[in-house]
């Protein structure tokens, strides 16, 4: 570092009298887990009610899936500007600033009258959503001595994890038990809690910065990302040929280019020191995370019509059965930091890349409609620890490649890297699966009737609906339909099992060595501030 260097600047922690202690340290990681778990519900939980929505307000599938993406997309699209605001203008009025939002706008989403309301409720939950995010990592980073910070990282990465598939299933249960607007109560009541425990136990922190905001990167980081969600969302509905999807495709495209154009242009100055890619550490832990979050979104796109459609089981039931890949990821997330401390991060990610491999090797080995649910439950244990262990020293590989004072982006980053490996993998297996299913199922329909045989060539809950209407073919079809899903089913697989192994070969030969310098440095530290 450069001799002309700042002092280092004076810490006043908690209750002012040196470094916060195990318990208030302990404080700091439970309000910031509540804060990212009901931004995560909320990504997930509204996928049961598309039916009640629709039905409620007339509203078309179009309609209920911008409901749902609208978020995401607003979510993704400002994570990292409102990321790196936090950094200058303080991460604890950041978060309270986006948890007032988000629970406002939750309040507003569930008493709706209509679709549009819904869409701008979200769209508001979106925006308190991006301040919630980054920040919640953020102040982890910048708080947790170092020696702690890796075990409060694998509690965050767990409930980043497997927090969607519990967000879910409570959402399921509410819908079951009582009506589905309750399900914004339990993101309202987690921002409560938060807000009342950010205002008693959260430090401030922030950065001093020497130079003006990079607007232009903001602006041009937002139009990239909401070209890209935008496509990996609308491409299976509109189709990929569509004008509006290469539209956006190629909006996407150069916007991205021209951000790094003008990232590399401005350097000290940069929104995101994108040069920093070209270390192991922040090229690895991203492309661990794009791809491990793409391949578990994509999991649970084929495994919800699995267990509904060829089970025959309720929402609720299927979203109890996730739990266990869900558990054993959050339990793996904890291990990790452990793991990596005594073997190393590159050896950790590796084992918990091939635990992954195998877990979809064996669901594609072994899943059938006959063998039910067992015949997938191994394969289901062995993705969610392989990427709890992977996703933990992925997420600190990545924080750690920035200064303290570039929190707020660092971790903004971790998300944005996540949310685009979501969409990827729900479009792009999805999309694998529901040509698998369409090509086995193709030249099985004959005698069918012809609406009959289009109306179950659309996807197997399809069929199943439709078949009571074919007379004496009704369970042929039901059975040709399900044993097409588990082909297609097997084909999603194997594609998944492909990209894992790239993924284990790149990270095993270029994985991050270790923990990056960049967090202890002192020089580095000059430039951030804790206030109470």
């Amino acid at each position: 570092m450069s001799s002309n260097q700042p002092p280092q600047a004076a810490a006043v922690p908690i209750g002012g009298g040196g470094t916060p202690d195990a318990r208030q340290l302990r404080a700091i990681l439970i309000t910031v887990s509540i804060a990212l778990m009901a931004v995560i519900a909320s990504v997930s939980g509204l996928n049961v009610a598309q039916t009640h929505m629709a039905v409620e307000w007339g509203a078309s599938q179009t309609t209920v899936l911008w409901i749902i993406n609208i978020y995401t997309l607003a979510l993704a699209a400002l994570l990292l500007p409102l990321g790196a605001i936090g950094d200058r203008l303080g991460r604890k009025p950041m978060l309270i600033t986006g948890l007032i939002i988000f629970g406002a706008a939750g309040v507003t989403a569930g008493l709706a009258p209509s679709a549009a309301v819904m869409i701008g409720a979200r769209v508001a939950a979106g925006i308190g959503a991006a301040m919630i995010m980054p920040i919640t990592l953020a102040v982890i980073t910048s708080t947790f001595p170092e020696e702690e910070r890796g075990k409060a990282i694998g509690v965050w990465t767990g409930v980043a994890g497997g927090g969607g598939i519990l967000g879910m299933f409570l959402s399921a249960l509410l819908v079951d038990v009582a009506d589905w607007r309750w399900l914004f109560a339990l993101p309202v009541v987690l921002v409560v809690a938060a807000l009342a425990m950010t205002l008693k136990s959260v430090p401030n922190s922030r950065e001093h910065p020497t130079h003006s905001f990079d607007t232009i990167g903001a602006m041009v980081s937002t139009v990239a990302v909401i070209g890209l969600i935008f496509v990996l969302q609308e491409g299976p509905q509109r189709g990929w040929t569509d004008s509006v999807t290469l539209i956006s495709l190629a909006v996407g495209l150069v916007a991205a280019i021209a951000f790094v154009a003008w990232e590399l242009h401005r350097r000290d100055a940069s929104l995101l020191d994108v040069r920093l890619f070209r270390e192991r550490g922040l090229a690895g832990g991203s492309v661990t995370l794009l791809v491990v979050f793409g391949v578990q979104a994509g999991i649970a796109v084929v495994l919800f019509p699995f267990f509904q459609a060829v089970l025959g089981w309720s929402g609720l039931l299927s979203t109890v059965a996730m739990m266990p890949m869900a558990m054993m990821m959050m339990v793996a997330s904890g291990v990790a930091p452990k793991m990596a401390a005594k073997i190393g991060a590159r050896f950790t990610m590796t084992v918990g890349i091939a635990l992954s491999t195998l877990g979809l090797a064996l669901m594609a080995l072994f899943v059938s409609v006959d063998g039910g649910y067992l015949s997938i439950l191994a394969g289901m244990l062995a993705m969610g620890i392989g990427m709890g262990l992977s996703m933990t020293p992925s997420t600190e590989a990545i924080t750690s490649s920035l200064p303290r004072a570039k929190q707020g982006v660092a971790s903004a980053l971790n998300d944005v890297t996540r949310e685009l490996g979501t969409a990827l993998g729900v479009a792009m297996l999805g999309a694998l699966l529901a040509n698998g299913y369409r090509s086995a199922i193709d030249d099985k329909l004959g005698g069918i009737p012809h609406r009959a045989a289009d109306t179950a060539r659309e996807g197997v809950a399809n069929a199943v609906e439709v078949a009571p209407s074919t007379g004496s073919h009704a369970q042929d079809l039901i059975h040709t339909a399900r044993q097409s899903f588990v082909d297609g089913w097997q084909q999603a697989m194997w594609a998944g099992v492909a990209v894992m192994g790239v993924l284990l070969v790149h990270v095993a030969l270029r994985g991050p060595k270790g923990p990056d310098l960049a967090l202890t440095d002192e020089a580095e530290t000059a430039e951030t501030v804790a206030v109470r």
